[in-house]
């Protein structure tokens, strides 16, 4: 399934209840935070693909919201 079209609102609302993989390579940095967010307050795994030109900086944003929920691919 891909979810890579999905809007962030249908997301969040999937990683609260259920983990997946996403190529967030075009998804802003906010809403990354969002998912990782609610991933981790419902102990959800999520991967994100597609981030290896992100700054250190907004992956540790990404990673700190997440909460040990949060994967990063190349």
């Amino acid at each position: 399934m891909s979810f890579e079209l999905r809007p962030t609102a249908e997301l969040v609302q999937i990683a609260a209840g259920g983990g997946f993989r996403l190529d967030a390579a075009l998804r802003p940095t906010p809403e990354l935070v969002q998912i990782a967010a609610t991933a981790s307050g419902r102990g959800a795994r999520v991967t994100f693909a597609g981030l290896k030109l992100r700054p250190t900086q907004e992956l540790v944003q990404i990673a700190a919201a997440g909460k040990g929920c949060v994967y990063f691919e190349a």
